[in-house]
């Protein structure tokens, strides 16, 4: 099946369209990510942005329409990104695909973690000014679907509250023991911004995580096993598109 979305007409000072946008996008981080994403997984793909070398891609998975597009790293990068293919371009399903770290003892590398919501550190939520604490959600449909294609696929996931974190390099050495005793799964830079950017448009948002390192033990995958750990995470990402 041939994309079948148009090429936008609009254009933004990061994203300038040379192909179509679809609906539903999945975000890694690393814009070569999303170039090996698109070349692997998606027919029919063509680029659609190379703006500042953030790649993004379209083309269809089992039939369904999906793009893919780095969003950089940190909470400010990705929601630029996802602010404008919401507004402009007409996104409805962002889904992070990406790595972490593991908080909690029951962890190991290569684990999926699923993230229902996204506690932070970071100051973004402030611009909201409202009467409270608000606690970034993710999409329940994309969430139980996502639960359920992992039944399908007979994939363990770990479903709970994550860290989206501004610092990596951290100056406060106890910082991470105290998230883990909160019940917090583990630590990556960007979900908060993303479940918020999108709740406040009344659109659908997902973050779904391969372990890449466990910080209590200190294990580390690879830069090789990142490549080919990460199969499994996009097996459960791109069938949201059907969804």
């Amino acid at each position: 099946m041939a994309n079948s979305s148009p090429i936008p007409t609009t254009q933004t000072a990061h994203i300038v369209p040379t192909g179509p946008i679809a609906e539903t996008i999945l975000m890694p981080g690393d814009p070569l990510r999303a170039k090996f994403i698109a070349e692997t997984y998606l027919e029919d793909a063509v680029q659609f942005n190379a703006v500042r070398n953030m790649l993004g891609y379209t083309g269809t998975y089992k039939g369904h329409e999906v793009s893919v597009m780095g969003s950089g790293m940190g909470v400010p990068s990705i929601s630029l990104y996802a602010y404008e293919l919401i507004h402009f371009f007409g996104v409805k399903k962002l889904v992070r695909v990406g790595s972490c770290g593991g908080f909690q003892p029951d962890l190991k590398l290569f684990d999926i973690i699923v993230a229902s919501s996204a506690s932070t550190d970071s100051r973004f939520l402030e611009q909201y000014n409202l009467p409270g604490t608000y606690a970034p959600t993710a999409s329940w449909k994309l969430l139980s679907a996502t639960a359920e294609e992992a039944k399908k696929q007979n994939v363990d996931i770990h479903v709970g509250n994550i860290l989206s974190s501004d610092i990596f390099y951290n100056f406060q050495d106890d910082v991470n023991d105290r998230w883990t005793r909160m019940g917090v799964l583990g630590v990556e830079m960007e979900s908060a911004g993303l479940y918020a950017t999108a709740a406040e448009a009344g659109v659908d948002a997902l973050g779904i995580f391969t372990v890449s390192d466990v910080i209590g033990s200190g294990e580390k995958a690879t830069a090789e096993q990142r490549e080919s750990a990460f199969t499994q995470m996009m097996e459960l990402a791109l069938p949201l598109a059907a969804v």
